[in-house]
């Protein structure tokens, strides 16, 4: 029997993205911009640089939701004015879901399974990341309960035995990252 490429769900609750919009398209900004957040002791995760035809990029990043307002601060009082950015927005109401499995990059299809499955729900990902083994998104967090279970429907993860009513109801401790189904297959 073939093993699922998809075996679980992964949710990162208490999170915050952090958009630096029209900062200047050069070497060292995102350098400039994360060490900053770095020194402050601030964990950036989730990177996203876009560069535009204008000569400028955007920078946005998730950091935990309780660091959310200090990392807009240091931005927009430190940061921002040495580079001639426009502006820095920080939205605390977001979630990073994934999908998980095992050498997801030789299978066709898996990103664009899970970007359909959110599209036909109406969950706008904000940001996207992939790798081997994940592609994760960060979507606005009143769509994470909806967005979990169509995921665990389209990859025919069992979302009963995987107990994801009792977890979206009671797991909300900082920083959690809850998974279904709970034992990974073998």
């Amino acid at each position: 029997m073939e093993q699922a490429v998809v075996s679980r769900i992964a949710v990162t609750r208490n999170q915050a993205k952090v958009s630096v919009p029209g900062v200047p398209n050069q070497p060292g900004i995102a350098r400039h911009i994360l060490g900053a957040v770095a020194g402050a002791r601030i964990d950036a995760d989730m990177v996203v640089q876009n560069v535009g035809k204008d000569g400028k990029t955007d920078l946005s990043f998730t950091v935990h939701r309780s660091d959310c307002a200090r990392t807009v601060e240091l931005l927009r009082d430190q940061v921002l004015p040495a580079l001639g950015a426009r502006e820095v927005v920080g939205d605390a109401g977001v979630c990073k879901v994934s999908i998980v499995g095992t050498c997801m990059h030789r299978h066709v299809g898996v990103a664009s399974k899970m970007f359909g499955t959110l599209r036909e729900g109406g969950i706008q990902a904000q940001m996207i990341s992939a790798c081997e083994t994940q592609a994760s998104v960060v979507i606005d967090e009143k769509q994470m309960e909806l967005a979990v279970r169509s995921l665990c429907e389209a990859f025919a993860l069992d979302p009963q035995a995987a107990g994801i009513d009792s977890e979206m109801r009671h797991n909300s401790g900082i920083g959690n990252v809850t998974e279904w189904p709970k034992v990974l297959p073998c």
